[in-house]
C-alpha cells in the first residue's frame, strides 16, 4: 500500500504540483528519498525522524522510501519535511483524516515546530489555481499566503497542533490579512527637504510620471543622493496586481520577513557599487533573484555609477530595455520580470570637481576621460533623462521659503499617471516608458512644429533610433503633466535638452 499527500515545488517563479508518495517495505531499516532531490530535501529524513519521535508518534518500522513525482524535476530546499512526515503518518494508520484535498508546506525542526520557508505565496496561487482547498503553512508565513483568496489557509506552529487540527481535537481558524500591510507605515523621505535643485525636481518629476530612467550628474554634496531617495515618495501608489508581482519576487527571494503579507510599498533597492553582476542580475547555483528583479515595480538606484564595474553595468543593458531577465543554468532557464525605474548618480571625473563654477578640478584630461568611459555608451543610450545636478547656492539653504510637497507633486504624477492608464488600457503597456515601436506613431501625435523641431535635433545631435524613440516618449510624458493629448514644441524642447549632457561630458572630452 503507498500513501501519498501533497505540497508544491518552485523553480525560479514557476510552481508546480508535487505529490509526495510514502511506502514501507519489509527489511533492514532505511529511509530513502527518490525523484531527483537535492542534499536539503535528502536530509528531510533526519528531521523528520527526530520530530515524529518527539511528538510521541511512531516511526514506520522497515525501509521507508519517498518519492517526489514528478521525477524528473529537481527539488529544492526543506519546504517537503511537512508534507512527508504527513504521508508517513498517513501510511502507519496514525492518521486517518483525508488529506486528498490539501497541500502542505513547511521545514521542521527536530522538535517538532514548523518553521518558515521561501516562495509561500505563488505556491498558494498554484494550489488555488489546481483546486485544492486547503493549504497548511508555517505560522510566520500566514500573511502572504492569506493573500490569496478562495482557498483555506491554516497556519501552523507545531505538528501536535496541526495533528489535533485534522483529527478534529483542536479545528484551527484560517488565517486573514488586512491588505493595508504594516508597510504603509515606513517612512519616505519628503521632497519639502530638500532646499532648491527646482530642475532636478522637474527631471525627477517627469522621469516618475513615466517611469522613465534618469542620470544626476553633479559636484559632492549637490544633493544627487538626497534626490533619489526621495523618488518613491511621488511614484503612484501599487495597483494590487503589482503588490501581487513584487511580493511573489520577495517570497521567493525570501526577503518578506516573519509574518510580512502584501507588499504595498513600491519598492527602493540601492545595492553598493561592489555588487557582482550575478548580484545585480540575479543567478547563482540555485536561480534567485537579483536587485534588478528585487526593484521589481520601483525604482533601482546605482549610486556613484562609475565605480560599479563594467560586467555589472552591461548586465543591465538587456533588462531595463525589455523588463525581464532570463536566467539560463543547466538546470533550466527561468526569466524574472524587471519593470525597474533606473536612477543613476555619479560625479563627472574621479575628484568630483570636473565643471564646478567655483572649485578647480585635480583631475587631468586622461583621468576625467577614463572616468567617464566607464559608463558605455549604450547604458546611456538608455536612459531617458539626464540632468546635471548642480552645487547648492548660499541663499537656498537659508532660505525660508518652503519648499513643494512630495504630496503635491505625487498628485500631477497621479494625474499623468491616470492619462496613461487609460490611453493604453487592454494593451500590456503601463506607462509611457513601454510604449512599443508599433505603438509610437499613434500614441505620440506631434503638431507641425514640434515634427520640424525633433527633426533638426535629430540631425544635429547625430541621435539614434533609440535615443529618437525615447526623447518621443518623454515629450509624450510631458504633454500628459500638460494634459496635452498633441506633443507640441515645448514638450519636445524639453525633452531634447534632457539628451544632451552626453554631449557635454562624453563627447566634449574627446
Amino acid at each position: 500500500m503507498v500513501c501519498f499527500s501533497n505540497s508544491m515545488g518552485i523553480f525560479g517563479l514557476e510552481t508546480f504540483n508535487v505529490r509526495v508518495e510514502a511506502d514501507v517495505a519489509m527489511g533492514f531499516p532505511g529511509f530513502d528519498i527518490v525523484g531527483l532531490p537535492d542534499a536539503s530535501v535528502k536530509e528531510s529524513r533526519d528531521r523528520v525522524r527526530s520530530a515524529l519521535r518527539n511528538c510521541g508518534f511512531e516511526i514506520p518500522d522497515g525501509k521507508i522510501t519517498i518519492n517526489l513525482a514528478p521525477a524528473h524535476i529537481r527539488k529544492e530546499g526543506s519546504v517537503y519535511d511537512l508534507p512527508i512526515l504527513m504521508a508517513l503518518l498517513k501510511y502507519s494508520g496514525q492518521l486517518v483524516a483525508d488529506i486528498s484535498n490539501s497541500v502542505f508546506i513547511g521545514e521542521l525542526s527536530l522538535s517538532g515546530d514548523v518553521r518558515s520557508v521561501n516562495g509561500v505565496l505563488p505556491m498558494t496561487m498554484k494550489a488555488k489555481e489546481d483546486g485544492f482547498q486547503n493549504i497548511y503553512v508555517p505560522y510566520n508565513n500566514k500573511n502572504e499566503a492569506a493573500v490569496v483568496k478562495g482557498i483555506n489557509v491554516y497556519p501552523i506552529k507545531n505538528l501536535n497542533q496541526l495533528f489535533d487540527h485534522l483529527c478534529g481535537r483542536k479545528p484551527m481558524e484560517t488565517a486573514t490579512v488586512d491588505i493595508e500591510d504594516e508597510e504603509n507605515a515606513v517612512q519616505i523621505p519628503d521632497f519639502s527637504q530638500v532646499k532648491g535643485q527646482s530642475e532636478a525636481k522637474r527631471a525627477i518629476e517627469i522621469a516618475a510620471a513615466g517611469m522613465h530612467n534618469i542620470l544626476l550628474i553633479g559636484t559632492p554634496g549637490s544633493g544627487k543622493s538626497m534626490l533619489a531617495k526621495r523618488i518613491p515618495s511621488i511614484l503612484p501608489d501599487m495597483t494590487f496586481e503589482e503588490s501581487i508581482e513584487t511580493t511573489k519576487i520577495h517570497s521567493v527571494a525570501g526577503m518578506l520577513g516573519a509574518n510580512k503579507g502584501l507588499i504595498t510599498t513600491r519598492p527602493f533597492r540601492a545595492p553598493h557599487h561592489t555588487v557582482s553582476a550575478v548580484g545585480l542580475s540575479g543567478g547563482g547555483t540555485v536561480p534567485k533573484p537579483g536587485e534588478v528583479s528585487l526593484a521589481h515595480n520601483g525604482v533601482l538606484f546605482l549610486d556613484e555609477l562609475p565605480e560599479f564595474s563594467r560586467a555589472a553595468m552591461e548586465v543591465l543593458r538587456q533588462p531595463i530595455e525589455n523588463g525581464e531577465i532570463t536566467i539560463s543554468r543547466v538546470s533550466g532557464t527561468l526569466s524574472y520580470p524587471c519593470d525597474v525605474m533606473l536612477v543613476a548618480a555619479m560625479n563627472p571625473c574621479p575628484c568630483g570637481y570636473y565643471g564646478h563654477p567655483t572649485r578647480k578640478c585635480i583631475c587631468g584630461p586622461k583621468a576625467v576621460t577614463r572616468y567617464l568611459s566607464k559608463v558605455s555608451g549604450p547604458l546611456l543610450d538608455r536612459i531617458e533623462i539626464q540632468i546635471e545636478v548642480p552645487p547648492v547656492e548660499f541663499s537656498d539653504l537659508t532660505s525660508q521659503i518652503q519648499e513643494e510637497c512630495s504630496a503635491d507633486i505625487k498628485k500631477r504624477v497621479n494625474k499623468a499617471r491616470y492619462v496613461q492608464q487609460e490611453r493604453y488600457k487592454g494593451t500590456g503597456v503601463k506607462c509611457n516608458s513601454g510604449i512599443t515601436p508599433a505603438m509610437l506613431n499613434k500614441c505620440c501625435p506631434m503638431d507641425d512644429k514640434a515634427q520640424q523641431l525633433l527633426g533638426k535635433a535629430f540631425d544635429k545631435m547625430g541621435l539614434s533610433a533609440r535615443a529618437y524613440d525615447r526623447i518621443l516618449k518623454v515629450a509624450r510624458t510631458i504633454a500628459d503633466l500638460d494634459q496635452s493629448e498633441v506633443i507640441k514644441s515645448v514638450h519636445i524642447a524639453e525633452a531634447v535638452q534632457y539628451r544632451s549632457l552626453d554631449r557635454k561630458y562624453w563627447t566634449a572630452k574627446e
